[in-house]
């Protein structure tokens, strides 16, 4: 038998919050009522196809002054330097000359609401953490899921009981999570995305992170 090799993958990063209920109620709560103060918080360019049932801020989130903010931050600005450090080999004194500038803003989606096919041009990494899912009626299995679109699908243009029945990580499906609070999502910003329509009842309510990264000088 030949021996089998990966040799392409898209690295994932995966993390939770270890106590996410009090941090969460507040950031909703503080999300919630921004978004009612209309467009002054609104994205006042959005480019991706989305509908009126989903409100997107402004990309400046990160510059809030709010506790709850800067508690958030920390958490994924933590987590994603492990996951930059870990998979480029930098050794400690390396990370602490790593310059990170990101791009933050949230997003509520309520009954109906969606997020098109993107991805995010000028970053390295991007991130979702999920403030909270909402309630899916439970007839809507597919509801509010965050898809990543594979991106070696154009490989799926000739299939045959040949290739048809690859088992993992060789398939061709694209990849779909549920997320839940306090749940983070790493992943490399060229990756095209999307986000499934959301039925049910409350809000879903995401942050999501650019990040582009240098060192400086030792």
């Amino acid at each position: 038998m030949p021996q089998i090799n990966a040799l392409f993958a898209v690295p994932f990063g995966f993390a939770r919050h270890p106590h996410p209920e009090p941090l969460n109620q507040t950031l909703r709560d503080l999300f919630v009522a921004r978004e009612a103060e209309g467009t002054t918080w609104a994205n006042p360019n959005p480019y991706t196809v989305r509908n009126a049932q989903l409100f997107e801020s402004h990309f400046d989130l990160f510059s809030w002054p709010d506790a709850c903010v800067r508690q958030l931050q920390e958490f994924c600005m933590g987590e994603l330097l492990r996951l930059v450090g870990d998979i480029n080999r930098y050794d400690d004194a390396s990370l602490r000359r790593m310059q990170i500038v990101t791009d933050a803003w949230f997003h509520i989606t309520r009954r109906g609401g969606h997020f098109g096919v993107h991805n995010h041009p000028m970053a390295a990494w991007s991130g979702v953490y999920c403030v909270s899912p909402g309630r899916h009626d439970a007839d809507q299995t597919d509801s509010g899921r965050l898809c990543f679109i594979n991106p070696y699908s154009t490989n799926s243009m000739y299939l045959d009981a040949g290739n048809s029945q690859q088992r993992e990580p060789f398939q061709f499906s694209n990849y779909a999570f549920d997320l839940a609070p306090g749940q983070l999502v790493l992943f490399p910003s060229w990756l095209l995305h999307h986000v499934m329509p959301f039925h049910g009842e409350g809000e879903r309510i995401t942050v999501a992170l650019n990040c582009t990264f240098r060192l400086r000088q030792a």
